[in-house]
């Protein structure tokens, strides 16, 4: 599922997630802000990140909170997506209804720290390889309900999208080859490829196969599988099935995957991989530290 990066289509898809964090935080009301903060209160003020070095993703997500706490809300844009700030930089003003932007605060602050999180990760996995021609893709490994805005991150930050669900890629895994092996122990990786792209001839779902091991790989290039993953192998393995590829046929994509960080990113990048998947870009970030400071 390609993620479009427009601004309708990133509120539109945000907006039930939006919807369900606000209940889950707000719940019958915010007690706080109903018995000390008057009804008629006005409040101006600042979303700073507090970090150096920051890519901004999730600032539409941020008006959107506001919106629905309440659509008097005016939130002012500073800094657009996909822009390194230092800082003490103001990302957003807002201004309005101070019961509502003190009940929005926490919610909006929590999808922007993270969101910024994965923007700021995955631009740094990207700038370790940019010698190389290897892309950086995420996977599922993503927060419930959370997958499209984490995604959509991933982009920002200058990676690439893997499948977005199960149901627009068909990815062979050993859990696969496990059961149907249960049932016939010969059934060998390169039947199981042949079988999906049997059945997925009238169409165009891309067909990827992991493998472990340079045995299983020469069986599956044969059968010209779209991608291979190459599991947990290690770079001077990647080095050997990168060489035959390319004497077998250079249109098979090669994906790297397992355990790699952005310590030892570029060693597999410069085995001449196309892609290198990381779920450490979703599933591990470190929120971004940003606040709302009142002016």
């Amino acid at each position: 599922m390609p993620l479009n990066k427009d601004k309708k289509s990133i509120i539109g898809e945000a907006a039930m997630a939006v919807t369900n964090a606000l209940a889950e935080d707000i719940g019958s009301g915010d007690i706080t802000s109903e018995i000390l903060i008057p009804a008629d209160a006005v409040l101006k003020a600042d979303i700073v990140v507090k970090e150096d070095d920051i890519v901004v993703c999730g600032t539409d997500v941020v008006a959107e909170v506001f919106r629905q706490v309440d659509a008097s809300i005016k939130v002012r844009v500073r800094v657009k997506d996909g822009q390194k700030v230092k800082k003490d930089t103001v990302i957003c003003t807002v201004n309005g209804p101070a019961r509502g932007i003190l009940t929005a605060e926490r919610t909006a602050l929590n999808f922007l720290a993270r969101l910024c999180a994965i923007a700021t990760k995955t631009s740094r996995m990207v700038d370790k390889i940019r010698p190389y021609k290897a892309k950086i893709l995420d996977t599922r490994k993503t927060t419930p309900g959370m997958r499209f805005l984490e995604k959509y991150a991933v982009k920002t930050g200058g990676g690439v999208n893997h499948r977005f669900g199960l149901f627009d890629q068909v990815l062979i895994k050993d859990n696969h080859l496990g059961l149907l092996r249960s049932a016939k122990p010969d059934y060998s990786i390169d039947t199981a490829l042949s079988e999906a792209r049997k059945r997925l001839k009238d169409t165009k779902i891309k067909i990827e196969v992991e493998v472990e091991n340079l045995d299983d790989f020469k069986k599956v290039l044969a059968v010209r599988p779209d991608v291979v993953m190459l599991d947990n192998m290690s770079p001077a393995m990647m080095k050997k099935a990168v060489a035959v590829r390319d004497a077998c046929n250079k249109k098979i994509k090669l994906e790297a995957s397992g355990n790699i960080t952005e310590e030892n990113i570029a060693q597999f990048a410069r085995c001449g991989v196309d892609y290198i998947s990381s779920g450490s870009l979703t599933h591990s970030v470190k929120a971004i530290d940003v606040s709302l400071v009142v002016q």
